[in-house]
């Protein structure tokens, strides 16, 4: 029987710079050949821009290839967001019966897990389900994960809400994390991401600054 966690309601069950890790599971080109759900440029946009909100925010951030020699390795422009970081490669399908894995979330110190992956109803639901029984508050990013058909990327996301995790999408993390412009230290790191990766948002931002005569903070 599957038991459904509470779900957690106030300011503290927002996400914040402090209080949570980023894992990406699996951003790879074998995974990308079999991707139906999404448009595959909508992934790479998403899951990069997701990675540079990471960065951005000084967010722990995991890397995880599976079998890489053969299904290739990580995604170029998401490597290219942690340069010095060496993805953890397993042989295991689901990333937290890796031990590497697990302990190197723990090292983070943080009990709240954002997670996007390829793909959603394997790579991704396997750890998420996982990682709640562990004591971890999981948000799992739908719109920079897919699955092999739509129906496969709906019902994992079915499945993990069912299990207590909370979706969201990468733009929401993005603001969520700001949460407010007097933050005045991280706007031009924002602001560079919403114009490469927010679409009709970020081309607004760009409209925005002509109007106003200004090049554009952090342009």
């Amino acid at each position: 029987m599957t038991t459904v966690r509470a779900a957690k309601t106030g300011l503290e069950a927002l996400l914040s710079p402090d209080n949570c890790a980023l894992v990406l599971i699996d951003h790879q080109a074998f995974q990308f050949a079999n991707l139906h759900s999404h448009d595959t440029t909508l992934i790479i946009n998403n899951v990069v821009g997701l990675a540079k909100t990471a960065e951005a925010f000084g967010i722990p951030t995991l890397l995880t290839t599976v079998v890489e020699e053969r299904g290739g390795y990580l995604l170029k422009q998401l490597q290219e967001v942690f340069p010095e970081q060496k993805p953890i490669n397993r042989t295991t399908i689901n990333t937290w019966e890796d031990e590497r894995v697990v302990e190197a979330v723990e090292k983070t110190g943080r009990k709240t897990l954002i997670m996007a992956g390829l793909y959603t109803e394997i790579c991704l639901a396997m750890p998420v389900i996982q990682a709640l029984a562990d004591g971890y508050d999981v948000f799992f990013v739908t719109d920079a994960s897919g699955g092999v058909t739509k129906e496969a990327h709906d019902m994992a996301v079915q499945r993990m809400i069912q299990a207590g995790a909370v979706p969201i999408t990468w733009f929401a993390v993005l603001a969520e994390l700001q949460r407010d412009w007097a933050r005045e230290e991280t706007v031009p790191a924002v602001a560079k991401i919403m114009l490469e990766h927010g679409g009709g948002g970020g081309v607004a931002l760009a409209w925005e600054w002509q109007l106003l005569g200004s090049v554009g903070a952090g342009a």
